[in-house]
């Protein structure tokens, strides 16, 4: 059963990191090998365990155990097969705590010290250490059994059975002396490991940095199957984890496989130059639409290529009749001089002509190159200083940062500014309609653009392009540009950790300006297929939503079969 449903527990979201924990529990109830009567059963290993100890206390090797608590009907959250008993760990061991290394002990070479990172990621550099300063209880060699007990909850606690030569083991990590040899140290790390989010429940410690304690390790109730079992649990377990490595390692082929298949045939479509050959090259998108649209960057893929398409002039027909750009282009002109004339605005300075090298693909008639400089006034913002509470307590002005250009629309600010900043600092306030784009930020906001409902300040970190009247038309069509060239805007920036835009960047932004009612059917036609595209989103999530509670219900199925 496990086996037949593999392929579909992996391709479920998380599926192959699912399927490794139900194999562990499998392995741990004792539902992945048959028992065999024959084997000599676990309660003589107890007895071997008692033995063991008592004859390490009499020879002083160890000192006197307390006794652990018994172990109720409580502790056990499963029926155990015939021949099993449940032991807990601290009767099975003894742990020996790795020393605290000071800093000013490294050295460039020498006997290695064992860290967290150096357990899980063999990768990760040592530090080293004088092998003459280093006590037997510190030393590890191959085949040491390793716990570690602090670190952060999902990637740092664990069973390990180290395997990197002679060693140094530092604080943090348990060495621990296995006695009477009832476990073999392959099930023994499986076992603990299965168990991890018990140990994560119980550990202590802020948000990071957490710990188990020695006592909350020694109470830990595994189960002790017979020993022949456990070898035969371990080779299965591998064998199994093995098939989950392959298919990991099918899945991150089949996504880089699924992307170039994803880059090929939509680049296709935005190598198109005239709308008959979009038209053919979409017949061969349309062939694989099921299988190229299965994953969310793919409907994201699409829908940027449907952008690209639109200020290209290819997703809708032109219509000769239509007024043309160069037209629209005088009026915006004699508006902005107007408004020049009155002392509304600044005179803008001249830009130089747009030379071929700088147009990006060639343009259908009636069209125009432009910068959004011509279009519109380009602006940003400022900061009040902080340390006057003046500009910002009470304050009634919303005062837009970089963080809220992830929304298509801003309705509201989280902060705001007072009559105060206003007239005091460079603040300008812009009103609705105004273009937002995000010029610097965290992620992925930098290239963002959101439009204001409300008339906003913003800060030093977000361009405003306030549209001409006689431009404002163009809003709608400007703002599918400035989306379209999300990817085109973020290279422009410069800077090192965080880089970032400026204002005249943005002022030299080209824009293809088709005529005024192309921008309306282009529109029109892109707010159409962007909601089918959020329509595929949607569907897609829920289809990833059945896949991951099917494979839920075969995971809890199979561990309570």
């Amino acid at each position: 059963m496990l086996l037949s449903n593999m392929e579909l527990l992996a391709t479920a979201p998380g599926g192959v990191a699912k399927l490794r924990e139900l194999i562990l529990t499998l392995a741990v109830q004792g539902k992945l090998v048959p028992q065999d009567p024959a084997d000599e059963p676990a309660g003589v290993l107890l007895q071997k365990i008692r033995a063991e100890k008592d004859r390490l206390i009499a020879e002083g090797k160890i000192k006197r155990d307390k006794p652990l608590a018994e172990i109720g009907e409580e502790d056990k959250p499963f029926e155990l097969p015939q021949g099993w008993e449940w032991v807990r760990l601290g009767s099975t061991m003894e742990m020996l705590n790795g020393r605290a290394f000071k800093p000013s002990e490294w050295i460039d070479a020498g006997l290695p010290i064992v860290r967290i990172q150096n357990l899980n990621n063999p990768n990760a550099s040592f530090n080293y250490c004088d092998p003459s300063t280093v006590v037997d209880k510190n030393r590890i060699d191959d085949g040491a059994f390793l716990i570690s007990w602090s670190g952060t909850p999902g990637t740092s606690f664990g069973a390990f059975i180290w395997s990197r030569g002679a060693a140094a083991l530092n604080q943090h990590i348990f060495k621990c002396v296995l006695i009477g040899r009832v476990f073999l140290p392959e099930f023994l790390r499986l076992s603990i490991n299965s168990q991890l989010n018990v140990l994560i429940a119980q550990a202590q410690g802020g948000v990071g940095l957490q710990h188990v304690t020695k006592g909350v390790l020694e109470n830990l109730v595994l189960v002790l199957p017979p020993l022949a079992e456990q070898s035969r649990i371990v080779t299965r377990v591998e064998a199994l984890m093995r098939l989950c490595d392959a298919l990991e390692a099918k899945g991150q082929l089949e996504a880089a496989q699924h992307a170039q298949l994803v880059s090929t045939l939509l680049g296709t479509l935005t190598a198109s130059t005239t709308p008959d050959e979009l038209a053919e090259n979409w017949q061969r998108v349309a062939q694989h639409f099921d299988l190229l649209l299965d994953r969310p960057e793919a409907i994201d893929a699409l829908e940027q290529t449907l952008l690209q398409l639109a200020v290209r002039g290819l997703l809708v027909p032109q219509d000769p009749t239509d007024e043309p750009a160069s037209a629209l282009l005088q009026k915006i002109r004699a508006e902005k001089d107007r408004l020049i004339s009155t002392g509304q605005i600044k005179r803008d300075k001249p830009l130089p002509p747009i030379t071929d090298e700088e147009k990006p693909f060639e343009l259908p008639v009636g069209w125009e190159w432009v910068p959004i400089d011509t279009l519109a006034t380009v602006g940003t913002g400022t900061t009040p200083s902080r340390e006057n509470p003046a500009f910002f307590v009470g304050g009634t002005t919303p005062w837009v940062t970089s963080g809220e250009t992830g929304q298509t629309f801003i309705d509201a600010a989280e902060q705001h500014v007072t009559d105060a900043a206003l007239a005091q600092t460079s603040l300008t306030v812009y009103p609705v309609g105004t273009l937002i784009v995000a010029m610097y930020g965290q992620g992925k906001t930098r290239g963002q653009v959101a439009e204001l409902r409300i008339p906003a300040a913003t800060n030093q970190a977000c361009a405003a392009i306030a549209l001409i009247e006689s431009a404002a038309h163009h809003r709608a069509y400007v703002k599918l540009v400035f989306e379209k060239s999300y990817d085109e805007i973020r290279e422009l920036s410069a800077g090192g950790a965080q880089p970032n835009l400026n204002v005249g960047k943005v002022k030299s932004t080209l824009i293809p300006l088709p005529p005024l009612a192309e921008q309306s059917r282009i529109v029109t036609r892109i707010t159409a297929l962007r909601r089918l595209c959020a329509d595929l989103r949607q569907r897609l999530a829920e289809r990833q939503s059945v896949q991951a509670r099917l494979a839920e219900a075969l995971v809890q199925q199979q561990a309570f079969a």
